[in-house]
């Protein structure tokens, strides 16, 4: 997610208002955000989810229209997100 600069404060705010809420969701295992070392007004959040259901059913959720709806005005450009498979996984 690419922020304008003057809304990266708001976003940051808001992300720690809500991702207790997020880590709560049914079927959450982890969430944490992360930003770009080159580029301070570059964010990404990682998630994991017990069943590719439970990730749809927070992106049907009102908490995810919440969330959303403060944020998507905030990008400078249109975010990207990705649905990975984990291949390996060091224990």
């Amino acid at each position: 997610m690419e922020f304008k600069a003057t809304e990266v404060p708001a976003f940051l705010s808001n992300f720690e208002n809500v991702k207790n809420k997020i880590r709560s969701f049914p079927g959450c295992r982890f969430l944490e955000l992360y930003r770009d070392k080159n580029d301070d007004t570059i964010f990404f959040t990682y998630s994991r989810w017990e069943m590719e259901q439970d990730l749809e059913n927070y992106r049907k959720s009102a908490l995810f229209k919440e969330v959303w709806a403060q944020t998507k005005p905030k990008f400078r450009i249109k975010a990207e997100a990705w649905s990975v498979d984990t291949l390996y996984r060091e224990m």
